[in-house]
Order: C-alpha cells, then sequence, then structure tokens
C-alpha cells in the first residue's frame, strides 16, 4: 500500500485530502512530480496559494523541518512559489478563477 502524502515530514492529515483532489495519491507520487509540479497542481484544483505551506512541503521533501528554511534560500523559494502564483493565474485555473471570470464577464474584473 503506498504511503500517504502526510507520511512526508510536515504534512499533516489535511494534506492528504487537498493532495488527493489535485490527483496526488501517495508521496511516492509527489516525490516523483517534485515540489514545484506538485505545488501547481495543487494550486490547479483550487487550493489556496499559501508560501509557508509550499516551503514546508519543500522542506519536508528534503527530510528537514519546515523552519528549517531560512535567507537566500528562503528569498530563492519566494521566487518560485511567486513563479507558480503566476503560471497558474495566467491558465485561468486555481481558487480565484471562477470569481475572476465572473467579474470579466460583467465588466467590473481585471483589465487585460
Amino acid at each position: 500500500m503506498p504511503a500517504p502524502v502526510s507520511s512526508i515530514r510536515n504534512l499533516g492529515p489535511a494534506t492528504d485530502a487537498a493532495y488527493a483532489r489535485a490527483g496526488i495519491l501517495s508521496a511516492e507520487d509527489l516525490r516523483a512530480m517534485g515540489p514545484d509540479a506538485a505545488y501547481e497542481r495543487l494550486l490547479q484544483s483550487g487550493s489556496k496559494p499559501h508560501f509557508i505551506a509550499y516551503y514546508a512541503m519543500v522542506m519536508g521533501l528534503q527530510g528537514r523541518p519546515w523552519n528549517d528554511c531560512q535567507g537566500a534560500e528562503k528569498t530563492a523559494l519566494r521566487a518560485r512559489f511567486d513563479a507558480i502564483k503566476a503560471r497558474v493565474a495566467a491558465s485561468g485555473a486555481g481558487p480565484d478563477s471562477a470569481i475572476e471570470a465572473i467579474l470579466d464577464r460583467i465588466g467590473t474584473g481585471r483589465r487585460r
């Protein structure tokens, strides 16, 4: 039986359901995808972006505690996180895409 996503350090039981909604059903699936592709898929499935959740997952995949991320490493991870968010937003997927579509339809959305 495959290990649950929550078996990865820093990831709790609630992450199993969120990752399952994204089609990531096991710790092995998450490791095989890598942190950035997995987090992008997580956002595309409707999860809200959260920087600490992202870097805690990255640290967990490395077997490190979530609060081990500091300095230049944290700055670099923030840039990766922001790039993931931007790709998801540009694709029209993610947690805010439905409201954005409605606002665009009634003429009050962001100017493109």
